[in-house]
């Protein structure tokens, strides 16, 4: 991403090609939004994208953090254990969130100036969980956007008594788990929703708390107590209490002496309430001030998300607005907004968002009047702001900089320096943030960093080792009588891990670090990448002999408690195996680039996890007929295996895949011993899965029945 904008390019740079984790501020209308969205659609990083409230995740095309991580609204206290009936901490998530969350490579939350510190806490507690990792986040990187200068948490003081024994603030950068990690702050400083120099540098000294008494004096020369807003300029007033804002709402349209139509939102499926981007009943009339809360998808751009007009003509089915931003009348449609989840393509294997529920409404609502806090992230040409009666940090600059100029703004009541509320624990963190804003050197560094990282995961062979080492340990304590041949063939091949594996994994890290380190254009170093690809192959041949001993360990034993273990400790052993195998066969043909690397690993994950769940340690068989069958272990008819091997060669080939990802070699067992001859029939093969038997299922009814015909056979199912 290449722009006018230095600080967006360095913001760029440290989430695209770095690991490391980013706060992403900036005064009102530097473009951090826009950051987000154009990230959305370029990054080859497989995110999630929350927010702490529901029209904040909404606006940002995201979830709540509550409602993805599945947390309670309650305070989460570091090292305790919650329970209060439903709202209980269980972490019982679906089989497909926990695959989310294991693929994922960053995770986005907006407006982060309103997240608590312990609901960051909270959020890192599932993430070590669930990834297994001991690292903060679980090892996913953060990028949190937001601005401190504006709205800031809700925190009641009763739940302040329980927090503040373990919060210094109730801000996030207070959270334990962040303390834990190294983060970067960029902070954007060209502003795109201002241009007067003199109006910036008044906001600016009122965002940062330096606003004097010749500040407000100048501010104060916008208090124009008589003020009556010329009707066509089309002022909005910002209030600090919504019910301020719905009286004048009411009163002014009240003086309209025109018929009243009113539009009811229609909503399917999930979508609460607190999520509404406006009201569910909208009653108008012609004559009434309304704004957009919706930006116009269509190539003409009518409108946009803060944009106020009147309406000038209404019936029963709709209305139609004009607008001194736009020349011509605008007839309003309905629009529609999506309540997403996060959801796994079973096909592509691709984090998806689903949608849940919809609301669907004019995008438009009354707007003589809103509240500061509905009014963050949009922009007027003409308000006045209603401020005396502000309450919290933020407010007042928040409502100051939804203006475009000075000029177009109105004061119903003169500031005090008491209206102006900024925390002094925003200020004195603020103040470090050039220390924490890395240089051009300082991401450079990161990202060669995060290339070695990658490789050192590549070609880092301990979690294998482990998981065989693992698998040995159970053969000898448990089945070294009972399967002595297997035992035989993990100690004979456990010299072999080391010597050919181990060892020269080691060596060869000292040359992918010294390449990495002396080449200035590492990524791209067409010695590096043959050389790395050269790795993989060696790697990839050296691995086959344990991922066929992987696909074809099978432990059966009646000793239910042993049986968990068993389970657990097999299909570690295989998931690690395919997956470090199946990732340097795609570096082995494609070469090493990290976007590439991320998603590719991602996906075999993903399916490797999918085979898995087929197997039949992982079913319940509640009825006999449909549980996977026995499937000895000699094979039964070698020219139909000789067949099937060589479709599944073939298929191999034309996917660019290992073997065994096409069909497992258990699978091929199954299908050669017990000649399965209806769709039915397949589903009750070992090691065969949904998603396999719907590629090929076809394809193998017909080289089997053939098979059967040819020979006079009948199935053994």
């Amino acid at each position: 991403m290449s722009t006018s904008n230095p600080e967006l390019d360095l913001a760029w740079r440290i989430v695209e090609n770095t690991g490391m984790h980013m706060f992403l501020t900036g005064k009102a209308g530097t473009g951090k939004t826009t950051f987000l969205k154009e990230l959305k659609r370029r990054s080859p990083k497989r995110m999630v994208v929350t927010a702490p409230t529901g029209i904040a995740a909404i606006n940002a095309e995201g979830m709540t953090l509550h409602s993805f991580f599945q947390l309670p609204f309650a305070p989460y206290i570091p090292d305790t254990v919650f329970n209060a009936g439903k709202d209980a901490y269980r972490y019982r998530f679906s089989k497909e969130k926990i695959r989310i969350i294991r693929s994922i490579d960053l995770l986005v939350i907006d407006e982060i100036s309103m997240v608590r510190a312990d609901l960051l806490d909270a959020v890192d507690s599932v993430l070590r969980r669930y990834r297994s990792s001991h690292l903060p986040f679980g090892g996913v990187q953060l990028l949190m956007i937001g601005d401190l200068q504006q709205l800031a948490p809700v925190v009641k003081a009763e739940e302040w008594e329980l927090l503040s024994k373990h919060y210094d603030t109730p801000y996030f950068f207070s959270s334990r788990a962040l303390a834990e990690t190294q983060y970067a702050t960029i902070e954007l400083k060209q502003t795109y929703r201002q241009t007067d120099a003199h109006f910036l540098n008044l906001l600016n000294r009122v965002r940062t708390n330096t606003a004097d008494r010749r500040v407000l004096e100048e501010l104060n020369r916008r208090y124009k107590p008589q003020f009556v807003p010329p009707k066509e300029e089309r002022y909005i007033r910002l209030t600090t209490h919504n019910i301020l804002a719905q009286n004048i709402n009411e009163r002014e349209l009240g003086k309209i002496d025109r018929p009243t139509f009113v539009f009811n939102a229609v909503i399917t499926g999930k979508f609460p309430e607190y999520s509404y981007p406006t009201d569910e009943t909208l009653t108008l009339k012609q004559g009434a001030q309304i704004m957009f809360v919706k930006n116009d998808r269509s190539p003409e751009k009518r409108y946009f998300n803060g944009m106020i007009g009147e309406i000038t003509a209404i019936d029963e089915k709709g209305f139609y607005v004009r607008s001194k931003d736009y020349p011509e009348e605008i007839r309003v449609e309905q629009e529609q907004w999506d309540n997403s989840r996060y959801t796994l393509n079973e096909k592509t294997m691709e984090i998806t968002e689903e949608i849940e529920g919809t609301f669907s409404q004019f995008p438009v609502r009354l707007a003589w009047a809103i509240t500061i806090h509905k009014s963050q992230g949009l922009t007027f040409s003409h308000a006045i702001i209603d401020a005396h009666d502000s309450f919290a940090h933020g407010q007042v600059y928040v409502a100051l900089s939804r203006c475009r100029t000075l000029e177009g703004m109105v004061l119903s009541t003169p500031l005090g320096s008491g209206a102006i509320i900024c925390d002094n624990t925003v200020e004195r963190y603020t103040s470090g943030i050039e220390r924490r804003t890395p240089s051009g050197d300082n991401i450079g560094e990161w990202e060669k960093r995060y290339f070695h990282q990658l490789l050192s995961e590549l070609f880092g062979f301990s979690q294998v080792s482990q998981c065989f080492e693992d698998v040995q340990r159970l053969l000898v304590e448990h089945f070294h009588r009972l399967y002595p041949q297997t035992l035989e063939r993990f100690n004979a091949l456990s010299p072999v891990f080391q010597e050919k594996i181990t060892d020269v994994s080691q060596r060869f890290a000292n040359q992918y670090t010294r390449l990495v380190s002396e080449q200035a254009d590492f990524a791209s170093s067409t010695i590096l990448q043959q050389r790395l690809m050269q790795g993989a192959t060696y790697f990839a041949q050296e691995l086959l002999p344990f991922v066929e001993l992987a696909q074809g360990l099978s432990l059966p034993t009646d000793n239910k408690t042993l049986k968990k273990r068993v389970d657990e400790t097999t299909d570690k052993f295989r998931h690690a195996v395919s997956l470090k195998h199946s990732l340097l066969e795609h570096v082995k043909e494609h070469g090493f680039q990290t976007g590439d690397y991320l998603k590719r690993k991602a996906i075999l994950a993903l399916e490797a996890e999918e085979e898995e769940t087929s197997a039949p340690a992982k079913k319940s068989a509640k009825k006999s007929k449909e549980a996977k069958l026995e499937v000895p272990e000699d094979i039964l008819y070698p020219n139909l295996y000789k067949s099937i091997t060589t479709w599944r060669g073939k298929k191999a080939k034309e996917a660019g895949l290992p073997a065994y990802c096409i069909l497992q070699q258990k699978a091929v067992l199954g299908i050669v011993n017990l000649l399965p001859d209806t769709p039915k029939a397949l589903q009750r093969i070992p090691y065969l899965g949904k998603m396999s038997i719907e590629k090929y299922g076809d394809e193998l009814l017909e080289i089997i029945c053939r098979y059967m015909k040819d020979n006079d056979l009948k199935t053994n199912i």
